[in-house]
């Protein structure tokens, strides 16, 4: 049987997994959006379902500093002694900690601060008991490498100095160390090449905790860099596990590209997930190499690179080891306000006012604050779920609420409505607008510096269903089925853009707006 990556689509990136209790446990970043850090399980390992957030209160993840791309990054779950660990950065206030619990379904603790440096922190619980805090960090001389220090588990603090254990294989940006003891070796995984079309994974194996490491003969032993056109890129940073069946499996990163001549993403970072086979004690990741189609996209793929060992390459569909069963997968979806959590399925921009909003379960109420979706740092009034497909369709009935008191402001009339949104200077908007006894609904992009309204309808009253169309190129954008305008995907992306999150559905109020929506749904057919 073959399933389809990526296993997490839309912004799930720098994933973590581990074994625990029969099933698996997977956290992703999530940068400046609260709750912070989403919780999936799964028994199969390709179909997750959310359970929970490790961080749900403003006193574990404290995000009023933090602007586009900043707050939380890269995660790290593991499992030990019936507890679970999540270790993490906020990179603009705490620095790195963790949290605990022993519900994976419950709440969280505080966070427990460790004085280290660097990001992308792991926790390595090696066999004499003893605790490792694992991250990246820097020489005196500006050299990237990973370093460790032992701490006390309950406590954070640290138990003995920084010492570096492996500079890499000579890549950029070494980041995502993850620590391993299997058989007789300690294996030290990391990501190299920046979390780009260059990212790949490495890793070396030592006897000793401490070093010196070895890196493996096959490095990098993921990466799609030399695959120019194939619509997975980027692929890196990423942690592994063993299965009940005994099967070994990889879950990492990477990206969707819009088409084979068209270098842009704008979903975000993924999750997808590979087979691990070994050999003479050294594991390699990947589909092995070929030079067969891809039935998922037509490519010729596997052209000469890493033919030594032939491990190595993130697809889009892959065969699945034959002593591993997963229920298939189901990539079609209608997500509503009935069938989505508000705890799990929405996101906030930062700590948000709570008292602008008003969540049931089949509608959303915004009352606007002083802030709007342009603003750079802290929380508009705005609440989002990812685009997950490129084509996938959204539409929310909107309606503007308090009109005698929106009448009276004329210079910023007040807003509701509907966004494509992936931050303050790029996002695609169609939304109601009040002026004086009328309402209008207005298509306006954000492209950078440049703003503008395209096109604007007077509507017969206050309410309309606000809708956009997406594909892999472009968006197109509707208030009661009368055509707005279109926009191109590619500016919504990083390449564009920049940063490191992918596009939201995002609902929002402002300059004094109060809007109501119902009947939202976001659809995909595969």
């Amino acid at each position: 049987m073959k399933y389809k990556n990526p296993v997490l689509r839309g912004m799930y990136p720098d994933p973590s997994m581990c074994a625990a209790n029969g099933k698996f446990y997977m956290v992703c970043s999530t940068f400046q959006y609260f709750p912070g850090v989403p919780v999936f399980e799964s028994e199969d390992l390709i179909n997750w379902k959310q359970v929970g957030n490790c961080l749900t209160r403003k006193s574990q993840l404290l995000l009023e500093k933090n602007d586009t791309s900043s707050g939380i990054y890269a995660p790290t779950i593991r499992f030990n002694k019936g507890r679970f660990y999540m270790v993490v950065t906020n990179v603009e206030n705490i620095g790195n900690f963790y949290v605990y619990t022993d519900d994976i379904y419950g709440e969280w603790s505080e966070p427990i601060k460790v004085e280290q440096s660097g990001i992308d922190p792991s926790l390595f619980f090696d066999d004499d008991g003893k605790v490792y805090f694992i991250s990246n960090g820097n020489d005196k001389d500006g050299r990237g490498y990973i370093q460790m220090s032992e701490i006390d588990i309950a406590t954070g603090k640290k138990l003995s100095e920084n010492e570096p254990l492996w500079y890499g294989t000579g890549g950029r940006f070494i980041e995502a160390p993850h620590m391993y003891k299997f058989g007789d070796y300690y294996y030290l995984l990391n990501a190299e090449g920046g979390t780009e079309y260059g990212h790949m994974v490495n890793y070396a194996r030592s006897k000793n905790l401490k070093g010196p490491y070895e890196p493996c003969p096959a490095n990098p032993i993921l990466t799609n860099r030399n695959m120019g056109g194939y619509p997975l890129q980027g692929a890196g940073h990423g942690d592994i596990v063993q299965a009940a069946d005994g099967t070994w499996w990889f879950c990492h990163l990477a990206f969707r590209q819009t088409d084979l001549y068209m270098p842009y993403h704008h979903l975000g970072r993924e999750t997808c997930m590979e087979p691990v086979v070994w050999k003479d004690d050294w594991f390699y990741i990947g589909t092995p190499y070929t030079k067969a189609e891809d039935t998922a996209c037509g490519m010729v793929v596997g052209n000469g690179y890493n033919e030594k060992q032939g491990y190595g390459q993130a697809l889009l569909e892959v065969e699945c080891p034959e002593n591993h069963t997963f229920t298939p997968q189901n990539l079609s979806f209608e997500k509503t306000f009935e069938n989505m959590s508000v705890e799990l399925n929405w996101n906030f921009i930062c700590n948000p006012d709570e008292n602008k909003y008003k969540l049931a379960a089949d509608s959303f109420e915004l009352r606007s604050g002083d802030l709007t979706i342009d603003t750079k740092k802290g929380s508009p009034t705005f609440i989002g779920t990812r685009q997950s497909e490129f084509d996938e369709t959204c539409e929310v009935v909107c309606e503007l609420r308090n009109l005698p008191v929106l009448a009276q402001n004329n210079e910023n009339p007040g807003q509701a409505g509907l966004t494509a949104y992936l931050d303050p200077s790029h996002h695609y908007d169609v939304y109601l607008e009040q002026r004086g006894d009328d309402t209008y609904a207005v298509l306006k992009v954000t492209i950078g510096p440049a703003s503008c309204e395209k096109k604007e309808v007077l509507l017969k009253n206050s309410k309309a269903v606000l809708k956009i169309t997406a594909s892999s190129y472009g968006y197109d954008f509707f208030a009661d089925d009368v055509h707005l305008g279109s926009a191109d995907t590619k500016y919504l992306s990083s390449e564009v853009a920049g940063g490191f999150t992918g596009v939201f559905w995002g609902l929002y109020a402002q300059n004094g707006a109060c809007g109501k929506f119902t009947q939202f749904k976001a659809t995909h057919k595969e």
